[in-house]
């Protein structure tokens, strides 16, 4: 057998779950949905761009506007999960071994911008 100084554990990634190389200590912030402590670095983080106005309403408020072209409002949330509550809701998945060294962010969606507002019934 091995003297304890010589065995290595195994480790499973790289960065050991967390992007925090040479920092001592991250602040934690709060899971959105389980309230849970999570170091800022480890948290899944996700940004959400939605309309204030929900999608049955945008019809509604566009021909009871006075103005041809009004922009809806936004509402801009930064999501923090642990990573219990991201796996539960399915935002990140587990991987193999080989798919985890696979490091490239997965492909941005951009929403369809129409550049022409849609006609306005008379």
């Amino acid at each position: 057998f091995f003297p304890r100084a010589f065995v290595k554990m195994t480790q499973k990634r790289r960065n050991g779950g967390r992007s925090k190389h040479g920092r001592g200590h991250v602040r934690y912030v709060r899971c959105t949905n389980c309230a849970r402590c999570v170091p800022k670095d480890k948290a899944i983080k996700k940004f959400v761009i939605r309309n204030i106005v929900e999608a049955a309403a945008v019809r509604d408020l566009s021909e009871a506007s006075v103005y041809d072209s009004y922009p809806l409002p936004k509402l801009y949330t930064k999501l923090n999960y642990c990573v219990s509550c991201a796996i539960h809701s399915k935002i990140v998945r587990n991987r193999s071994k080989e798919a985890r060294r696979d490091r490239t962010p997965p492909p941005r969606f951009k929403p369809k911008r129409d550049d022409q507002p849609a006609p306005r019934p008379t």
